[in-house]
């Protein structure tokens, strides 16, 4: 089963360094969410990468704050929630059914609630 497994986590690790890069690169999408999971991904299927992603002087600190603390920096947090609440008011123009609508707010509170809560790290 490792045979199979180690080879999709580093292919999954590699799609979400990609994806975490263009995370950095484009608003109102969360890069280092996505380089904290190819981190995880890393660590079960090759330690070279993971080792590279946890030295790396711009991605590696915040995996690293993440990994210690559970901490999110201050700004990553007002970035989120600034998301989540163009998310809402997006859906909230779109005319959406109300029940979307309340699916929604209560998904995007909820999420917005565990990121405020995270201890603030350095970025």
């Amino acid at each position: 089963m490792e045979r199979i497994l180690r080879p999709l986590l580093f292919a999954a690790g590699c799609v979400f360094v990609v994806i975490g890069i263009g995370g950095l690169i484009l608003p109102l999408l969360p890069g280092t969410v996505f380089l904290i999971i190819a981190a995880a991904c890393f660590a079960r299927s090759s330690p070279r990468f993971e080792s590279w992603l946890l030295h790396h002087p711009q991605f590696g600190p915040s995996i690293v704050a993440w990994r210690k603390t559970g901490a999110v920096p201050r700004h990553a947090k007002f970035i989120a929630v600034a998301a989540m609440a163009m998310s809402f008011v997006l859906t909230l123009l779109s005319g959406a059914p109300a029940i979307a609508l309340w699916l929604a707010g209560a998904a995007l509170c909820a999420a917005a609630l565990y990121v405020v809560t995270r201890p603030s790290g350095q970025a």
